[in-house]
């Protein structure tokens, strides 16, 4: 069984697509495991405040007439970030696309959630190590169902926690502490949640894209100043500016 020292959220967005720095939550589920083993959950429509295109909707199901008369994000932030208080968080894929997005929506709210201190347990790259397959695929492995209603948040992310559970189970050399599940599949090299900054070989700051991928960022900043403004300008993760700005003023190197 999950040891746990404190709570862990597992948790499932469903968006307007997939571009962190435009698109917007239209769903978010979450079910809140307790070291005693009872759970909570919660769940909430969004209303993006813009269309959700016809592609997507055929994909999670969310319309606009569904979500039009719902709350938008910045509503329900500080009760979002108080559920979310002192756990830690789990979710399929969550690492890369469903935490940067949460994240950039509080930002968003003008909201500071510091969720970068939360121990991050992603179930898909144990999943990935173990049985590379999708989440569907995974609940029929691993608990031997047919995943129903599929790209909705809450199925989802009920499925990824019994997932979770099967995978302990049935792999005995799995460490059952969240402080090592973190270890195995949270750990990244990325500064900013989008990864437009990473952690070079020299443990120092790099850019991750466009041109100056590859060099440091305090060589790049130092001699190229205009790339600081054209960045903070430009359509970037506030996530992203948020790094780049303190990397900037603090001429820091991580």
């Amino acid at each position: 069984m999950l040891q746990l020292t404190r709570p862990i959220i597992v948790f499932d967005l469903e968006t307007t697509g997939t571009d962190i720095s435009k698109d917007r939550i239209v769903e978010i589920g979450m079910v809140k495991l307790f070291p005693e083993g009872h759970t909570e959950k919660r769940r909430h429509l969004v209303n993006p405040q813009r269309p959700i295109p016809h592609e997507v909707s055929l994909i999670h199901g969310i319309t606009d007439e569904m979500v039009k008369n719902e709350p938008p994000f910045p509503h329900f932030a500080l009760d979002l970030l108080n559920f979310l208080l002192d756990c830690d968080l789990a979710g399929f894929n969550a690492a890369h696309f469903d935490l940067p997005m949460l994240v950039e929506e509080f930002l968003r709210a003008g909201i500071d959630p510091q969720l970068e201190k939360a121990r991050m347990v992603d179930v898909q790259r144990i999943y990935h190590q173990m049985e590379p397959r999708n989440l569907g695929a995974a609940y029929k492995f691993y608990c031997d169902k047919t995943l129903e209603d599929a790209h909705s948040a809450m199925a989802d992310t009920e499925a990824t926690l019994e997932v979770l559970q099967a995978q302990l189970q049935r792999y005995p050399a799995l460490k059952t502490d969240v402080n090592s599940l973190a270890d195995m599949t949270g750990k990244s090299n990325r500064i900013d949640f989008a990864g437009r900054f990473v952690l070079g070989k020299s443990g120092k700051a790099e850019f991750n894209f466009g041109k100056h991928k590859g060099k440091l960022v305090t060589d790049v900043l130092k001699a190229e100043p205009g790339y600081f403004s054209w960045m903070m300008q430009g359509d970037f993760a506030l996530d992203t500016k948020r790094k780049l700005k303190q990397m900037q003023e603090s001429n820091l190197v991580v």
